[in-house]
């Protein structure tokens, strides 16, 4: 993933699909379903990564997929550093951070990362950071960050301007927010968004607050789509991914 040109990027290095399935052996199903259908990207997130260990994105990496590895870290600058380091050395593409962490933290993630491209003599891994989670509400918000002075979108365009500013490569946020980042912080600036659910399933929120269609979401300046639920939950995954695929073709 090339952080300064997104938008040259094909549609299929574009669609990072999430494998949350419930086992490894389910979602390493799921990949190889998918890979003869153009699969590039994938996503690992905390619950597959903690059952699986970092050998899971070597594994990923051994079929020539680009690995999002999805653990949000938030902690000491130090201990977020030493992280970003042993991800990228097990494979790491691209990961994230909480913008909340900090600047510092945010800072040191980025200056790690950058130090390991040049022992590894790869290119950088993409550092992006959480602005705020997709299943949070303005009430949420009040109530739990006790933030009262900012609607969630301002808050996030805070965030995101907060993350450019620290060298990172973009962020994840709501698709509802990508135009409001990419006036804030240019259209090379990442923008990866969840909860996107296909034209004809956007009724089916789950647990997200915040959701668009995959041409929706291009439009509003998303650069990259996370895509689970309704490829891993359709009844033929493989059809659901080129829906999704399509889908993106038409922005």
């Amino acid at each position: 993933m090339n952080p300064t040109t997104p938008l040259t990027l094909s549609i299929n290095d574009r669609l990072i699909v999430a494998l949350d399935l419930p086992t490894v052996a389910e979602n390493l199903a799921l990949v190889q379903g998918l890979l003869p259908h153009g699969l590039t990207h994938v996503k690992v997130g905390m619950s597959l990564f903690y059952e699986a260990g970092p050998s899971i994105i070597k594994h990923l990496k051994t079929l020539g997929l680009a690995v999002f590895v999805d653990l949000k870290l938030h902690d000491i600058p130090n201990t977020v550093a030493r992280t970003v380091e042993v991800l990228i050395r097990n494979g790491a593409t691209l990961l994230n951070v909480h913008a909340q962490g900090g600047f510092e933290m945010m800072q040191q993630a980025q200056a790690k990362s950058l130090a390991m491209a040049e022992e590894l003599g790869n290119p950088p891994a993409s550092i992006i950071a959480v602005t705020l989670l997709t299943s949070f509400t303005a009430e949420a918000l009040k109530t739990d960050l006790q933030q009262t002075q900012l609607s969630p979108q301002q808050y996030v365009e805070h965030l995101a301007k907060r993350t450019q500013e620290a060298g990172l490569a973009g962020v994840v946020c709501s698709a509802q927010e990508a135009g409001l980042i990419e006036k804030a912080c240019g259209a090379d600036f990442l923008k990866i968004t969840p909860g996107i659910r296909l034209a004809d399933d956007t009724e089916r929120q789950d647990d997200q607050a915040r959701v668009l269609t995959p041409v929706s979401a291009l439009r509003q300046g998303a650069t990259h789509l996370v895509v689970g639920r309704p490829i891993y939950g359709s009844a033929s995954p493989a059809e659901a991914f080129e829906r999704v695929l399509a889908e993106m073709k038409t922005a």
